[in-house]
Order: C-alpha cells, then structure tokens, then sequence
C-alpha cells in the first residue's frame, strides 16, 4: 500500500510541473469591457492556471458559460506558450458569463476568494510566474468598487494585506480551444494535475471548511 501511495504521489508530482500545457489551436474572438451577451452579464478574474478557475467558477448556480483565456497584457491575440513564457504580460484568466437574476456579481467574488491563495502574487500553487498570478479584472466601474470593497472585507478577516490586484478589463482573448472545458474533456489528467499541485490542499489551510466553494 505505501509503495502504491508513492507511486501517485510522484505520477500527480511530474504532472504538475507540467502544468497547462499542451498543442497549439484557434478558439474565438476577444471580448472587450462592455462585450457582454444580452440580458447576462460577465466578469473576469485569475487564479492560475485557467483549467481550475474555469472548472471552479462551472458549479455555481446562474452561470451560464465559462471561458479560458488571457487578459491583462497588452499583445494582441497572445499565444498559450507565449503567455506562459510570460513575453506578453498576459495572465491565465476565465471569463464568466451569468445571469444577474440568478448570481450577483458580488458572489462571484466570494466565490473567488475561496478558490484562489491570496497571499502569493508571484503565481499560484505549484505554478509559478507573472502568467499565473492572481488578478480581478472588474469590466464596469461597478464591479471596480464591489471588487475593492471585497478585497478590503478579506484583508480584514485575514488580518493582512493580500497580493491579488485589482486591474481594468481591457481585452479578453480567449485561449486555444484544447484549453476549453478541460476538466470535462480530461477529467483524469486535470485531477492529476489539481492534485499534484496542491491546490485544493492549500485552499484548505487559508479558508477551512469555506474552501473551494464548499
């Protein structure tokens, strides 16, 4: 049995290192600040790698779809590789498209604290670099204060200052499309992967029972 622990313990750890990646492909076009569907409404934010944020933010009530991609940089049509080599100052992020009737925009970020580290802005988990650091990219003046206003109610339950930034949505762009829907379409290869990263086991430390959505 030790021997058998061992064994996924490793296979989950050299898959971590890996990280998100995979083959190069097309998806959709960007999404600017206003590029909202009719009668819904969408909100973007980053907490490494886009496979679990996208996958995290999927379970809520009222939304509708969620998509992997970059936002942050200043390149257009920023590549995977590109991004992850950190040359277009581009983060790994998902765009959430919700029904306002259904799930507000302030529960989306109570659904965000608890899925990301907030203290580590050097990436997240076992993923490292400008590409993976935590943001909230609010699209409207709107979100802008409700974000502030959350970030201030986390430093102050956590009793510290934390490294997720507050930055305006420029441009979305949508990732390649291997990167839409991972957890669904590699189910076995995302648990080994969110496994050997620790993410869930880290989200646990800082938030306890409220970790994860739960």
């Amino acid at each position: 049995m030790i021997r058998i622990t061992a064994l996924i313990t490793a296979l989950a750890a050299g898959l971590s290192t890996a990280a998100c990646a995979q083959e190069a492909g097309d998806y959709a076009v960007p999404a600017g600040a206003a590029d909202a569907p009719q009668g819904l409404a969408h909100a973007v934010f980053a907490s490494g790698c886009f496979w679990c944020t996208e996958a995290d933010f999927e379970k809520l009530d009222g939304v509708v779809e969620v998509v992997s991609g970059f936002a942050g940089g200043e390149e257009e049509n920023p590549g995977y590789y590109e991004v992850v080599r950190g040359e277009t100052g581009h983060a790994e992020a998902a765009r959430i498209i919700y029904d306002p009737d259904v799930v507000s925009y302030e529960a989306l970020l109570d659904h965000y604290w608890v899925n990301v580290d907030p203290f580590d802005g050097a990436g997240q988990f076992c993923d490292r670099g400008s590409s993976y650091a935590p943001f909230i990219f609010p699209a409207d003046a709107d979100q802008a204060e409700a974000a502030r206003a959350s970030l201030a109610r986390v430093e102050a339950e956590l009793g510290r200052a934390v490294a997720v930034e507050i930055e305006p949505l420029d441009t979305f762009w949508p990732a390649e499309a291997y990167h839409q829907d991972f957890a669904d379409n590699n189910p076995i290869r995302y648990q080994r992967y969110r496994f050997g990263c620790r993410r869930d086991q880290r989200l646990r430390e800082i938030w306890g029972e409220r970790a994860l959505g739960g």
